[in-house]
């Protein structure tokens, strides 16, 4: 089924490994990001953060096909961390076992997804603070960075850093001054719906170059740009850069193990769910 979706639509294998993201830092990687706002709880789908995912309607297609070969088996969390490894397998990635048996959970908050996933105008330090309440390593939050090699970012995360970064009408010093002035050709303030690529050249591609773009100032969110901030990061990115990415696709498939395994449910904890938003 991912197959299926991503031969037709390139663009779908970042939404897929972000859904799979977004997820696992909220209750752990129990499908919870899937679930649907009732009339007395606003789930974490209608956080801010979580407005702009998408991918659903791909979820619920391979649900319903696992259903018609084993009703009541496969939780929807499983399918998320299974469709995001093969996403990226599908545009160049690497790919990695997903060991399965997480079960669905029955909680879904607004306010913990606003609070707990990553921000793309935080600094690196509330970075490695949102990667370390999870379990995750300051090299997992620079190899995780990597994601950004595909997928886009929308022009009203990026506004301030262009036109207002310090409520003066100024640019942010840390972007690279010749590729602002590209990205206010593109981006205008108000602007809600344009979107840039976050890998300009290869954003249906998951190569390296995401490290060539950071290193060389080009880092679309403030969060990318963080990574020249500390040391550690900072090594990786020129690492990576300089080598073509020697080791970023092996680096990548064994943080992505590690994300997967954040918080999951098991035995008789939680459900599995018949219908991923319900």
């Amino acid at each position: 089924m991912v197959q299926q979706f991503i031969s037709s639509d390139r663009t779908l294998a970042a939404p897929l490994l972000r859904l799979h993201f977004h997820d696992c830092f909220v209750r752990g990687c129990d499908g919870s990001v899937l679930l649907n706002s009732t009339s007395t709880n606003q789930a974490e789908k209608d956080a801010v953060p979580n407005q702009t995912l998408r991918g659903f309607n791909v979820i619920d297609a391979i649900k319903s096909a696992v259903e018609k070969e084993c009703p009541g088996v496969v939780s929807c969390a499983d399918i998320v961390a299974l469709a995001a490894r093969d996403s990226v397998a599908m545009v160049g990635g690497p790919s990695w076992v997903v060991a399965t048996g997480r079960r669905d959970g029955t909680v879904s908050r607004a306010s913990e997804a606003l609070a707990q996933i990553p921000s793309p105008f935080a600094n690196i330090n509330q970075l490695k603070q949102n990667f370390s309440a999870k379990g995750l390593s300051v090299k997992d939050l620079v190899v995780l960075s990597g994601a950004h090699t595909i997928g886009i970012g929308h022009c009203f995360v990026i506004i301030n850093r262009l036109y207002n970064f310090t409520g003066k009408g100024d640019t942010d010093p840390s972007l690279d001054p010749a590729y602002a002035a590209q990205l206010k050709t593109i981006c205008k303030p108000g602007d809600n719906t344009t979107v840039v690529a976050m890998d300009p050249g290869s954003s249906t591609l998951f190569d390296a170059d995401y490290y060539n773009v950071v290193a060389t100032r080009r880092g679309l969110f403030q969060s990318d740009a963080a990574l020249l901030n500390d040391i550690q990061t900072r090594v990786y990115v020129t690492l990576q850069s300089s080598t073509n990415g020697i080791t970023f696709a092996q680096d990548f498939a064994q943080s992505m193990v590690k994300l997967g395994n954040i918080g999951v449910l098991t035995g008789s904890q939680g459900e599995i769910r018949k219908q991923c938003a319900v």
